[in-house]
């Protein structure tokens, strides 16, 4: 029986480009008349560059995750390999057996061997979905700590864009002075052992 069940490759997609507006307080200037509800244009706009493939590979937060994942990947592969061996056991011993049966015997117990690989095969989706929603989770909450982060980030730094900048990017050059690349990743693996710290903190409470 085929396994599909193999520890999954995650594969962690993060759309960090954003625009950060910043708003001007009072009136506007007497040559340009703009509503409250409107944002302003920057003139000047301060646009950095994150290396995505850096974060992945940096990222404690995703590296812990990723051995979670896997871990109960092979826990989940064990399981369906059991009982795919005990299925394939029952098939081995009737067909070892069923010279020995009428045909009402044979009939019924391939019935019934049907059926459980049916279940089997069921089991066996419903595993690998099990696996795709953990994978799910993970890119959603990758996804908002990165945001958050560079939310946050780009206001205490007054920055207007962030982009994605790799391999694969439309960004074909950037000066490596506009690169945040080690400050995000240090900054969210500080937030990320600050939360670890907490979270034990509160366990012993």
């Amino acid at each position: 029986m085929k396994n599909i069940l193999g520890v999954l490759n995650v594969v962690l997609l993060i759309a960090v480009a954003g625009l950060y507006y910043l708003h001007f307080n009072g009136a506007a200037n007497s040559e340009q008349t703009v509503s409250a509800n409107t944002g302003m244009m920057v003139e000047n706009p301060t646009i950095v560059y994150l290396n995505s493939d850096s974060l992945l590979i940096n990222y404690e937060y995703l590296k812990d995750q990723q051995e979670v994942l896997k871990a109960k990947s092979e826990k989940l592969n064990n399981e369906y390999k059991n009982r795919a061996q005990g299925l394939q056991a029952e098939f081995n011993n009737y067909q070892q057996n069923s010279n020995n049966m009428t045909i009402a015997q044979a009939r019924a117990v391939e019935e019934d061997l049907m059926k459980k690989q049916q279940n089997l095969k069921l089991y066996e989706q419903g595993l690998a979905q099990q696996l795709v929603g953990e994978e799910g989770k993970i890119n959603q909450e990758l996804y908002d700590k990165v945001s958050a982060f560079l939310k946050e980030y780009g206001e205490e730094n007054e920055l207007h864009m962030v982009v994605k900048y790799n391999p694969g990017s439309d960004v074909l050059y950037a000066n490596g002075g506009m690169d945040i690349t080690e400050a995000v990743i240090a900054g969210l693996n500080a937030d990320y052992r600050n939360e670890a710290v907490e979270g034990d903190t509160t366990s012993v409470k």
